[in-house]
């Protein structure tokens, strides 16, 4: 019994992750979601209670592993020189801890990228107040060690450059399978999530590096 019932919670996150990734939090009712997932209403208000829980357990489902593992390579890495993290040290860490949770499975990682653009467009306040009590101390942790790594960067300088170069990352890879389309059609080039990510970093981290003009 305990089985099915891992099965049926697993087939409708599977369901409501991606129907809210191609259509939207609010254009995604209910009645949708049972119907792909194969499963009644009350299926739903049992494991969830509502809509908005069954969305915050989606984010859940992806953003609990992956804090849980960058804070734990936060805590557990120290250099042998006692310096600080690089910028490129600190985006490879993030790829790595991405590439981890998802297993390499693209399709998954790039619907959940969408949804995290979404979460930031869409307004869903009982969303990010969810995100910032479960997730906020280890994503401002990691924000210490970006300040650390830019000591040189006015505080408000460096907040746009953050917000630039994680819009970046999350349009990029929000958006693999059609990047992926026209490197094979126009370049004739097949490329990876990996090395997509990959070329992400030195991007990043060159962004938030730039030379400052007080403006």
């Amino acid at each position: 019994m305990a089985e099915s019932n891992k099965d049926t919670v697993e087939k409708i996150l599977d369901v409501a992750e991606s129907l809210f990734a191609k259509k939207g939090f609010t254009e995604t009712s209910l009645r949708t979601i049972t119907s792909q997932a194969g499963v009644n209403l009350a299926a739903v208000n049992y494991h969830f209670g509502s809509k908005e829980q069954l969305i915050q357990a989606v984010f859940a489902r992806t953003l609990t592993p992956f804090c849980n593992a960058l804070e734990e390579r936060l805590i557990d890495h120290v250099h042998s020189d006692e310096k600080h993290y690089t910028l490129e040290e600190l985006f490879e860490m993030l790829v790595l801890t991405a590439g981890e949770v998802h297993g390499g499975n693209a399709h998954r990682f790039t619907l959940f990228m969408r949804l995290l653009g979404l979460a930031y467009t869409q307004v869903q306040e009982h969303l990010r107040k969810f995100l910032s009590e479960n997730y906020g101390p280890v994503f401002q942790r990691f924000l210490v060690h970006i300040k650390m790594a830019s000591p040189e960067m006015p505080p408000k300088e460096l907040f746009w450059r953050i917000h630039f170069s994680l819009g970046a990352a999350v349009f990029t890879l929000s958006s693999f399978d059609t990047l992926k389309n026209v490197m094979a059609e126009g370049y004739d080039v097949n490329i990876s999530l990996d090395g997509t990510m990959k070329r992400l970093i030195p991007y990043m981290a060159s962004g938030i590096r730039a030379d400052y003009i007080e403006r």
